[in-house]
């Protein structure tokens, strides 16, 4: 079984989860490609890889979506930030900030930029990159703000993190599949554990399908 899974959910979502599933199925092979959006996509289209965790909604109706958790977003700011010891703060509240955002390539970039236009903000970007550690410890010495999710925080980051009051300053993350693809036991077994995940937790989407059945023997 091959997961594909992009970098912005890869290292908080799966390693536990990939855990919890390969001691309930010791005898499942998986296999983790870490890419962004668009190349997951296109390797899931190619069959290279069996599903892809990723931000919803993802384009294409060859495929088949199960949203798994809804999380929201929140400012990064450093410590010493007049703004850092707030419960929530507005978008316009950082107008006049420096931002340090993801690369162009990574979807959460287009998920903040969302949220700026919303608050009729034009960031002005001084840092990019390619990972969360890198933009947490830039914003940690002091060179701006940034935007992360939910599932990013890190109490020893040595910075701040205040939610972003905007109803719609969220993340839908979810696993995407083929419609019509054909999935063997194991990735069917694993993206029935994801589902019941989910529900378990109440943070899955209601109205999407019932679990897959045909679970791997322990």
């Amino acid at each position: 079984m091959c997961i594909g899974v992009i970098p912005t959910i890869a290292p908080y979502f799966l390693p536990s989860r990939i855990a919890v599933f390969s001691r309930k199925y010791p005898q499942a092979s998986i296999t983790v490609v870490e890419d962004v959006t668009v190349h997951l996509l296109d390797r899931l289209r190619g069959g290279l890889v069996d599903m892809a965790i990723m931000a919803l909604p993802a384009r294409g109706h060859d495929l088949d979506c199960y949203p798994l958790l809804t999380e929201r977003l929140f400012a990064i700011l450093p410590k010493n930030h007049p703004l850092a010891r707030k419960r929530s703060l507005l978008m316009k509240e950082l107008r006049q900030e420096s931002f340090l955002l993801l690369r162009d390539d990574h979807c959460f970039r287009d998920t903040t930029m969302e949220v700026c236009k919303r608050a009729r903000i034009l960031p002005q970007i001084v840092f990019e990159s390619g990972q969360f550690s890198s933009i947490v410890a830039m914003v940690t010495a002091g060179l701006g703000v940034s935007i992360v999710p939910e599932m990013a925080l890190a109490r020893e980051a040595g910075c701040c993190f205040v939610q972003i009051a905007d109803e719609r300053a969220s993340r839908v993350v979810g696993v995407a599949s083929v419609k019509g693809h054909f999935l063997s036991r194991a990735p069917q077994a694993f993206l029935a554990y994801l589902r019941s995940q989910a529900q378990r937790s109440g943070n899955g989407s209601r109205g999407t399908r019932p679990p897959i059945d045909g679970l791997l023997p322990a």
